[in-house]
């Protein structure tokens, strides 16, 4: 890599630990205090860096603005996949990913199960909003009033004898879902399969997909499936690391009404 790009990037990383001087910067990336004015210069030039009236110099604005395009640009299917063909590999179960999209919730990828037993879903298939496990987890995290919207608006199909009925009963299950961290369908959508699903989170925080398991009755009990919520975690907890997340403690995060 030419030397001049080096030396600028080193000033950027001798920055992520806070304002240094002229002094400093040339200090720690080994070069004098002119050939250090000058990266610093150009790199405040683009809005990299910027300094304040003690000529301290620390990050940029511009930074901002990257590190959001670079978020942005990271494809959450593409990087959830790998994660998700090793919990299929270990678990054998079906696996989706479903992302919530203009008022619907969509499937957005799937990897079949390894037992043979298919199930009818697929890629571009709209779930169902009131009992599916991917559209609670989808649907718990938007404000408050979008949630009482959504569930006065649902038509609520009753699909098996253990389907969400009404608006009430609804709502109370998301709030469930937001304060357990994942959501449940126990034979609400198909009478012979239960599933366990959990968000995967971008950058900023922000639910932008479900990951789940679905696992039929004949193969493992409502028990045994909630078993499998440990490994289902890690999986979307790694596709949201390689998204920018990094989570916050408990005592930290911000509940939206």
């Amino acid at each position: 890599m030419n030397q001049t790009v080096t030396r600028a990037l080193d000033l950027l990383t001798v920055l992520q630990d806070g304002p240094s001087s002229l002094d400093e910067c040339a200090q720690r990336i080994g070069v004098h205090k002119s050939t250090a004015l000058r990266l610093l210069q150009t790199l405040e030039a683009q809005r990299l860096v910027e300094h304040d009236a003690a000529h301290r110099y620390r990050l940029g604005t511009g930074l901002f603005a990257l590190a959001r395009a670079a978020l942005e640009q990271r494809d959450v299917r593409a990087l959830a996949r790998p994660h998700l063909e090793e919990l299929n590999a270990r678990t054998g179960q079906t696996v989706h990913l479903a992302a919530y999209e203009a008022g619907e919730v969509v499937y957005i990828d799937k990897i079949e199960a390894r037992t043979g037993i298919r199930m009818y879903s697929r890629v571009g298939l709209r779930a169902p909003l009131h009992c599916t496990a991917v559209a609670k987890v989808l649907l718990a995290e938007l404000p408050a009033p979008a949630r009482r919207a959504i569930a006065a608006d649902l038509a609520y199909e009753r699909m098996t004898a253990r389907t969400i009925g009404d608006a009430e009963t609804f709502l109370a299950e998301l709030d469930r879902v937001r304060a357990d961290g994942y959501a449940r369908d126990r034979r609400e959508h198909e009478e012979f399969m239960n599933c366990v699903a959990v968000p995967v989170r971008d950058g900023a925080g922000d639910v932008v997909a479900a990951a789940s398991l679905s696992v039929p009755t004949v193969v493992l009990d409502e028990a045994g499936v909630l078993a499998l919520l440990p490994q289902l975690a890690r999986a979307a907890d790694a596709a949201s690391a390689d998204l920018g997340w990094a989570p916050r403690p408990a005592t930290e995060r911000e509940d939206r009404p």
